[in-house]
Order: C-alpha cells, then structure tokens, then sequence
C-alpha cells in the first residue's frame, strides 16, 4: 500500500493528491482574485500549514480564521486559531467572512443531519463560499485507497483496517477502533452535496473523465 499512500500524500511531489489541490486552489485564487484587499477567510477544519505553503501570511491582503476541534497558537500576525463545532459556529455573525472555504471536511463531521447543519453554517456565517468533498462514486474511496471501500458493509470494512495498511497509521488493531475509523468517512453524491449548497455552481475534478471530488462555490 505505500504506493498508494505516496499518491495520496500532499506532502509528495508525485501526488496526486498534490497535484489536484494545486489546481484547486489556483481556481480558487481566481475567485479571490475579484475581492478587494484585506479578504477575510474563515477555513472551517483547516490548518496553518495548508495556508503557509500557499504563501497567505500577508497580512495586508488576508485574514484568516481557523476553525478545528483543536487551535494550537497563531504563528502568524493575520491568522487566529479558534477550536469549535462545524456544525454550531455560534460564536459568528451572520455573513462576517467575506469567504468560507473548507477541504475535504463535510464527509466528516457525521451524519446527514450533521452534514446538513454545517453546510446552512457555513452559508450562514459566509458572504461566499468555497467548499471540496470527495465523490461518493469515484472507484477509489480516497481516505483509505481501497475500490469501493464506501460501500461494503461497517464489519468489512473494519477487517479490512485491521488487516491492511489503510489508515494513515497503519493497521488498526482494536476492533472497536477500526469500526469507528469506518464509520467516520460518510461521502457525498453530486445530488446530496448539490442539494446542501442550492445556490452554489459546483466545480469537478476529473481523473480519467470521473469525476473524483466536487467544489460548491457560491455567492461570488
């Protein structure tokens, strides 16, 4: 499986993974292009990281918010850290980000209703948006490298992770775990996720004419 963990890996420069980002985020530049000076951003489930290597520390062109269940401390003057709930950002007004931009988050914060609950969020609290999701229907289930790993029943699933080298982490051992590990990735279909963001245009990003994620972006 190292292979397919180096195809997925953003951090490797024969990524896949890396690759498309890359693509994502000049489209995404491209919207932003539009915005006046300073844009604030709030990335809902994101990291310093994904901002540092896309070179947004500038803090005379952006302002960006950090949304995770974690909030390590600020490294720099124009990013905040704050720990919260996806699906309850209460402590946000209403249209107080001029973009709300998330990747590969919404298939994990739970179940229908919570996935619902984060998308009204998000175009709540967001004057645009700018949100990614795996395809529930591309062969390859992208967070374990596994074909069609997303539609074989959680007891399968489960021996698989504790079998194979799927996780991140390698095998995992505990039965509970693994079972829990499987049920924490609940992929979208274009007519479920399309339904979530009813104003938005939706972006695809196609390998081998497959479509293997969508962006919903809105409001721009």
């Amino acid at each position: 499986m190292g292979l397919l963990h180096g195809l997925r890996d953003p951090n490797s420069r024969y990524s896949l993974a890396r690759r498309m980002r890359s693509r994502r985020f000049d489209f995404f530049l491209g919207l932003l292009s539009g915005l006046p000076p300073p844009i604030s951003i709030l990335d809902v489930g994101g990291t310093q990281d994904f901002w540092e290597s896309m070179g947004f520390v500038d803090p005379e062109a952006c302002r960006i918010t950090i949304l995770n269940v974690q909030a390590p401390a600020p490294r720099h003057s124009n990013m905040e850290t704050v720990e919260g709930d996806a699906c309850q950002m209460n402590g946000f007004e209403d249209g107080c980000f001029d973009v709300v931009f998330s990747n590969s988050v919404i298939e994990h914060v739970g179940d229908t209703e919570r996935q619902e609950a984060m998308a009204g969020e998000v175009r709540r609290v967001g004057k645009r948006y700018f949100v990614q999701t795996p395809n529930l229907y591309f062969p390859i289930e992208p967070h374990f490298m596994f074909p069609f790993f997303q539609f074989l029943p959680i007891p399968v699933r489960g021996w698989l992770l504790r079998n194979l080298s799927l996780s991140w982490g390698g095998r995992i051992h505990d039965p509970g775990a693994a079972r829990e590990a499987a049920r924490s990735v609940r992929l979208l279909g274009l007519s479920r996720f399309r339904a979530m963001f009813p104003e938005a245009q939706i972006y695809r990003e196609n390998v081998l004419g497959l479509s293997k994620s969508f962006v919903a972006y809105g409001r721009w």
